[in-house]
């Protein structure tokens, strides 16, 4: 596993010093999905609120239990190679059961149906409910057209480090999340509360939309005072924080508005430092908020009377350079600025998550969204090589 890193960080420096020979023009004509980019459609399930939690997920965990399985499985041989005797694994499957006892209602009596309807042991589906707060890359653009329209859409990213198919020359994790990979309809009274794209098995929300209302996604935000803390801080009693996915999936479940859900977003307290996507209906309704787990640092809102018609996050403070061997936001902006405001639509951000490095072997799929029309479109991808690792 140390090899893996050590050589994945190799490559990354060969593509800085080579000045990135993974990055392509900006990509055109890619939408309808087609071609070697594109990896699939997804299924679509209907989770009934109006059923007690434990059932809500039941078809879909049992549909979906194998690929499940094979996914921790995985992530299960990962911690064997670093703790070889087991011992650590068995200690946190026990411990994982108790704290998903003290996860908030009614998302931990879901986790309990998931489990048993997926026949897999509940420690198993609290780790895959919990290791987002974690670790993840992601791309989001909230963009507005000339007419006031707006458009969200994002490039899901993950499986950094968590070994390296040498033979297929990808993440191993990334390929095992595609065929989990689903479409939410949430609903009540056999009438839909909210729509996302989203991991079967997984109860928060990383992508969502409330039809005519509002558009919301999630990027993981790195800092001293990371997602790790805030869980230890759970474990040990201290619970006055959300996990953050927990809290997007209230907001797409509970708020009536833009601005509802943006001061959720911004005031809540978290487990976890996140960047919230949010755009609304109405012309300059689009804000990136840049969370601590305990106050908003910054809030970067739409203006197009001052030029500013798009906002765009990945995974670093916008006042911060990037990474120099992970900049997907230099060549985002270049392709957004490229397209301009008046030829802003679904394709045109299509192409703009198409093109390489902001795709890269870790893009699990592609969202993309349209309030006024209430549409959640997800696509699973791939990144033929050449190809940044991330």
């Amino acid at each position: 596993m140390r090899a893996v890193v050590v050589a994945a960080l190799a490559v990354a420096l060969v593509a800085v010093l080579a000045k990135d020979p993974y990055g392509e023009d900006c990509r055109i004509q890619q939408y309808p999905p087609t071609g070697a980019t594109f990896s699939g459609n997804i299924p679509n399930y209907i989770i009934n609120l109006d059923l007690p939690p434990r059932e809500r997920w039941a078809q879909m965990a049992n549909e979906k239990k194998n690929e499940l399985k094979v996914l921790i499985e995985h992530i299960k041989k990962i911690m064997f190679v670093f703790f070889p005797s087991g011992k650590l694994v068995q200690l946190l499957e026990s411990k994982l059961v108790w704290l998903g006892s003290t996860l908030p209602y009614p998302f931990n009596e879901e986790i309990k149906g998931i489990a048993e309807a997926a026949d897999a042991p509940l420690g198993d589906i609290v780790v895959f409910n919990v290791f987002y707060e974690i670790f993840t890359l992601c791309t989001s653009i909230v963009a507005e057209d000339k007419t006031g329209k707006l458009y969200h859409a994002r490039n899901l990213d993950f499986g950094l480090f968590l070994g390296w198919d040498i033979k297929n020359s990808s993440w191993i994790v990334t390929q095992k999340l595609k065929p989990l990979m689903v479409s939410l309809d949430f609903q009540k009274n056999n009438k839909t509360v909210f729509r996302s794209s989203n991991l079967a098995g997984y109860v928060g929300m990383v992508s969502g939309i409330k039809p005519g209302l509002f558009t919301l996604t999630m990027n993981e935000r790195f800092s001293i005072d990371g997602g790790y803390i805030g869980v230890f801080e759970w474990i040990f009693g201290k619970r006055d924080g959300w996990w953050m996915s927990f809290l997007t999936r209230s907001v797409l479940e509970n708020s009536t508005s833009y601005e509802e859900a943006k001061d959720r977003l911004t005031n809540t307290r978290l487990l976890a430092p996140a960047y919230f996507i949010l755009a609304g209906n109405q012309s300059g309704q689009g804000s990136v908020i840049t969370r601590s787990r305990t106050a908003s640092l910054d809030i970067w809102n739409l203006n197009s009377s001052t030029g500013v018609w798009y906002v765009l996050e990945t995974n670093y403070d916008r006042w911060k350079v990037p990474l120099i061997v992970d900049d997907r936001r230099t060549p985002a902006m270049k392709c957004l600025n490229q397209t301009m405001q008046q030829n802003v639509s679904t394709p045109a951000l299509y192409n703009v998550l198409s093109t390489k490095p902001i795709l890269n072997k870790l893009t699990v799929s592609t969202t993309l969204m349209e309030v006024s029309e209430g549409r959640i479109e997800t696509y699973l991808r791939n990144c033929p090589d050449p190809c940044s690792p991330w």
